[in-house]
């Protein structure tokens, strides 16, 4: 184990300060490594991981902006047990010292919220037998052709069953509008001829489904028994990294906090102090037209624990999610002192729309929800009675981007080996895509 220079604590010390607050932790790994290193494993997301080449254009953009001095990563955690903290070598003592504070707030994060408790503890093992056994399919039948089922795969991984909370206690009702059903509000668009056909090989009470790449696996006319692996495989890595999609803003102002908090309670120099109060500031400094979700969290954090006291503080990362975190927390005070707004075009400017909190916060869980990706369900599995898929999106006043929605369809397409129907809503009316080979009709209903 990496640890810092003997003029400052080591990770004992900063593990043991951070555990008589409260925070608990598993045992943390710290490895020292080389940019390269660092920036190929926060584009892959996990060491280990299977290859494609959008990790690769990923790493590109990340180093590149790290060479010309645009951005830069001082660490990557990686949420197993033990867990895993790579550490940019170039960092000052001080630095480091900051950010291993700034990692066990992470550690405790991903031990203690409930959105990450179905993860894999030992997911870079996981990972590792995936890319074994994709390598083995890119000798058997080629790497062009496997990378092609991965890019079919991927373009839809989002549409996975994240694993959300038991919800079989609830009232009826409340669990229904939880869960995102019919009786939360949706409209029924999907037409009478579609209602109530027969499923083949499967049961219609499986339907409406939420989990896209799990019907494709279990039911998919186009695929052999190794790409339903590949499938797989690409569904249970998605799984795992949903629990960070939603929990961006808490899972990094949870960790900002405890470095800000740490850090103060160290024995420093008057100048380390002021070295690491540039460090910090810059960490949660305003973005340009984008939230800065260690700004945006510590401060909600930081309100919390002042309104409320710190135990309500460690309960909210607990039993939150982002979208609940924002919609219960964020005040208009946070709104002025962070500077939020609601942006939008007049003609060819970008003019201030609203400062309102209750209009940025609005338009703030717009942007959170379902992780800002479209909620699209499985409405049938053989419509027409043909084993065609029959897909619902769920419109929440944002048209999908028509010409991104056709070429998903097209591979969404070649997963299932039956024409694919997406039922949608764009301009206000109602339109079904139709995907069949490389043909894409357009039906306006």
């Amino acid at each position: 184990m990496n640890t810092v220079t003997s003029a400052y604590p080591d990770d004992r010390v900063i593990a043991e300060l951070a555990q008589s607050h409260g925070l608990k932790l598993c045992p943390v790994i710290f490895e020292m490594v080389p940019a390269s290193v660092l920036y190929e494993f926060a584009a892959y997301l996990i060491p280990g991981r299977m290859a494609h080449w959008s990790f690769g254009k990923q790493y590109q953009l990340l180093k590149l902006r790290y060479d010309y001095g645009l951005g830069k990563l001082y660490e990557m955690v990686v949420n197993t047990n033990p867990a895993y903290a790579f550490l940019l070598e170039s960092n000052s003592s001080l630095e480091n010292t900051m950010v291993r504070c700034h990692v066990f707030g992470h550690v405790d994060f991903f031990q203690t919220n409930y959105v990450f408790e179905p993860t894999h503890c030992n997911m870079i093992d996981v990972v590792s037998h995936h890319a074994d056994r994709i390598r083995q399919y890119e000798f058997q039948y080629g790497r062009v052709v496997v990378e092609a089922l991965l890019d079919s795969a991927m373009a839809i991984e989002e549409h996975v069953d994240w694993a959300p909370p038991d919800l079989s206690g609830l009232p009826p009702a409340r669990a229904a509008n939880d869960r995102g059903e019919a009786d939360a509000g949706y409209p029924d668009l999907k037409p009478a001829a579609a209602k109530g056909s027969a499923h083949r090989s499967t049961r219609a009470s499986e339907y409406p489904a939420w989990d896209l790449l799990d019907i494709i696996v279990r039911h998919s006319d186009g695929l052999d028994s190794w790409q339903r692996d590949v499938v797989s495989m690409v569904r249970e890595e998605m799984q795992y990294f949903w629990p960070q999609i939603r929990t961006k803003i808490m899972n990094e102002g949870w960790a900002t906090y405890w470095h800000i908090r740490l850090m103060q309670e160290l024995d420093l120099s008057d100048s380390d102090y002021v070295d690491y109060a540039r460090l910090s500031a810059a960490v949660t400094a305003p973005h340009d037209f984008q939230i800065n979700p260690y700004g945006l969290g510590v401060r909600v954090f930081e309100d919390i624990s002042r309104r409320f006291g710190e135990r309500e503080m460690f309960f909210c990362r607990e039993v939150e999610d982002d979208v609940s975190f924002v919609r219960n927390h964020l005040t208009q005070e946070i709104v002025d002192d962070l500077h939020l707004f609601v942006f939008g075009r007049d003609q060819q400017n970008v003019v201030v729309k609203s400062k309102d909190w209750k209009i940025v916060r609005d338009q703030l869980l717009h942007e959170l929800t379902h992780g800002g990706v479209p909620v699209i369900s499985v409405e049938d599995g053989d419509f027409h009675h043909r084993g065609e898929l029959y897909l619902l999106h769920h419109h929440d006043g944002v048209d999908l981007d028509l010409p991104y929605a056709e070429q998903t369809l097209k591979h969404v397409f070649k997963l299932w080996g039956r024409p694919v129907h997406l039922d949608t809503v764009s301009s206000g009316r109602r339109m079904v895509l139709t995907a069949e080979g490389d043909t894409i009709t357009q039906v306006l209903v």
